[in-house]
Order: structure tokens, then C-alpha cells, then sequence
């Protein structure tokens, strides 16, 4: 079994997608459900997990909409307003769907570096556990420090990083994302999600071995027991098509034990989402 932990679809509009820049006229149209089942058609990918791309709960509330008609979306990561003192409404109404398996607020758009530690937020995220979710952590390689503080504040509850949390692939720096990425591992709590990689190097000069230093370090840090494969679709075609992705992580990871590979392309995501 193959698991795509990490995915987008939506309906686009120029209002709530401000973030497709001028680079981006790809992925300025609708990506729906058959969209998705052509792109996994050639590359063995039995399901996956959709994640909100706006935040809002009407979103959220579409994605769970697709996902109880689909075969293939096994879960979603939805998005809840965990700042507000009546979030728990919200969960209460989301959480009756089977198919939402964790939220997330893209952390990483927020002008306040700091916002992650707000303690009306870390009052929704103290919520989550007593719901069955993980949350997923959308930072970039600055907010690093931060995300430790704030996911020591809740160590019974399970994080799923996105994307490698975005080191600076396209510069080919490695510290101080390196030595962060270590540390945060030490938590057993968190998941890593191999995902995001070649939208963080050059979209039209990638190459894999670009790539193998970054990986080399989720692999030792995380071990193959708490990664998981990702392919942050749609928005990966800004730099690859989805069988190449898939291709170059079958490449890097083929040196790993038949049950480790077991662990990366399925039982990681299983386990970290309860699918």
C-alpha cells in the first residue's frame, strides 16, 4: 500500500489564493477529484490525505464533503479557528466526520513569528488530543526555534511536520535548519512528512542530488519510523510531474529495508493520522 500523506485540491478564485504569485499561473484553476485520480493513475498510489489550503471551515467542510464520496482520500487535514474561545464548537461539528484526521493554520503566513506560542492558540491545540487529531506544522526554517518551545507544551499531543519544515534547499544551506531538525526529532511525538522538497530548490534546475543532503537528515534524525511520503500536489507542479516526484523519492529511499520503505510510503502516515 502506497499513502500520499499530503495533498491540495480546491476551487479557485483570486480572493482566497493571494499566495499564487505571478510564477504560479499553473495552478490558478480548479483541482478537483479527478484531477487528482489522473495524476496518481501512474504511480501506484492507493490513497491519500487531503490538507486545507485557506483558512476557513467552509473549506474544511467541502473537503470532508469530497472525502466521504471518495475512495481514495483516506483523510483530511482541515483547518478549525483554534483561537477562539468557541472552537470547541467547531471540533464538535468537524470531528463528526470520520475523515478528519488533523488541523492545521498555516503558521508560516503569520506576521508574528510568535504566534504559534499565543496562549489562546495553544488553548485550541491543547483540544486536539481529546479529539483523536494531530496537528500538522507548517513553518519555515526561521520559526524553528519557536515550534520547539511550542511543541514541548504539549507533549502527549501528535505533530506532523510539513515539508521538511522548508529549509533553504535553493540556497543549499543546510545549518541552522540541520541542527533544528535534530533537536526537534528527539520529540517522539512528531512525524516528518517528505513532502516540499523541489518547490524549495530551483522549480526548472533541480536536480536529486540537490535533494539527498535534506533527506539525509530527516532519514538519521526521524529514522524511517516517523517519516512519511508526501507530494504537496498541485503545488508540486510548479517544479515536477507527479510520477517524477514519486520517482525520485523510490530512488533515494530503495536503500532502506522492505519493512522501512513499508514504514515511509504507508504505515507512517496510518499510524500518525489513524487512518
Amino acid at each position: 500500500m502506497r499513502i500520499d500523506a499530503h495533498h491540495h485540491l480546491w476551487q479557485y478564485n483570486d480572493r482566497d489564493y493571494i499566495w499564487m504569485s505571478a510564477e504560479m499561473d499553473i495552478l490558478r484553476r480548479d483541482f478537483l477529484l479527478p484531477d487528482l485520480e489522473h495524476a496518481l493513475s501512474a504511480s501506484a498510489i492507493d490513497g491519500t490525505v487531503a490538507v486545507q489550503a485557506r483558512q476557513s471551515l467552509e473549506e474544511s467542510r467541502w473537503l470532508l464533503g469530497l472525502a466521504r464520496t471518495s475512495g481514495i482520500v483516506r483523510g483530511v487535514v482541515g483547518w478549525v479557528p483554534l483561537t477562539d474561545g468557541d472552537v470547541r464548537r467547531s471540533l464538535d461539528e468537524l470531528a463528526q466526520e470520520p475523515k478528519l484526521k488533523a488541523v492545521r493554520h498555516v503558521l508560516h503566513d503569520e506576521p508574528d513569528d510568535d504566534y504559534m506560542l499565543r496562549e489562546d492558540f495553544n488553548g485550541g491545540i491543547g483540544l486536539l488530543k481529546e479529539y483523536g487529531l494531530a496537528y500538522d506544522l507548517l513553518v519555515f526554517e526561521r520559526h524553528l526555534p519557536q515550534t520547539l518551545q511550542f511543541v514541548d507544551r504539549h507533549p502527549g499531543q501528535i505533530f506532523v511536520l510539513d515539508h521538511i519544515g522548508k529549509p533553504r534547499i535553493r540556497a543549499g544551506e543546510l545549518s541552522p535548519w540541520r541542527e533544528r531538525i535534530r533537536e526537534l526529532a528527539r520529540r517522539e511525538n512528531v512525524y516528518c512528512k517528505v513532502s516540499g522538497l523541489v518547490t524549495g530548490a530551483s522549480w526548472s534546475g533541480w536536480i536529486a542530488g540537490q535533494l539527498a543532503p535534506y533527506l539525509d537528515v530527516v532519514v538519521e534524525a526521524f529514522t524511517p519510523r516517523r517519516i512519511m511520503f508526501g507530494s504537496d500536489w498541485p503545488v508540486l507542479t510548479l517544479a515536477a510531474e507527479y510520477s517524477t516526484w514519486v520517482a525520485t523519492v523510490q530512488s533515494y529511499f530503495a536503500r532502506l529495508s522492505e519493512p522501512e520503505q513499508a514504514r515511509l510510503w504507508a504505515e507512517t502516515a496510518v499510524e500518525a493520522y489513524r487512518l
